[in-house]
């Protein structure tokens, strides 16, 4: 399985990744030393592809992306406990994330929300 997001900034994100969630980077090398195409690795079989925009318009065809600033999808990363939910969102925001929403208790979870560059949407949750 593969989660295709659109992006806007290859070598910003490559870095950005690896920096707030830790993620490896699969692939063959491009000469700027970023995966070709960009893939992380996020569990065996589930990796998470990053698009520019340009490209992920050709996949999309007439289907319009949602703006930036709307999500249609929250992609979640689920943690041990609650100081790993503190230190992944700072971790997060030290590497450029946005933070959307601060680490609290919820009736489901502790959790917290960012955005990436890209603005899209991340939650870390500890149940």
């Amino acid at each position: 399985m593969i989660i295709s997001l659109p992006i806007e900034d290859r070598p910003r994100s490559h870095v950005f990744y690896q920096e707030a969630l830790g993620l490896t980077p699969v692939g063959e090398l491009d000469e700027e030393g970023i995966p070709e195409p960009l893939q992380f690795a996020l569990a065996d079989g589930v990796r998470l592809m990053l698009i520019p925009t340009g490209g992920f318009g050709w996949v999309l065809g007439d289907q319009p992306a949602a703006p930036r600033g709307q999500s249609e999808c929250i992609l979640t990363v689920s943690v041990d406990t609650e100081e790993a939910v503190d230190a992944l969102a700072t971790q997060a925001v030290k590497a450029g994330a946005t933070m959307v929403t601060e680490p609290i208790r919820q009736p489901w979870a502790y959790m917290a929300t960012f955005t990436d560059p890209d603005g899209h949407l991340w939650m870390v949750e500890a149940q």
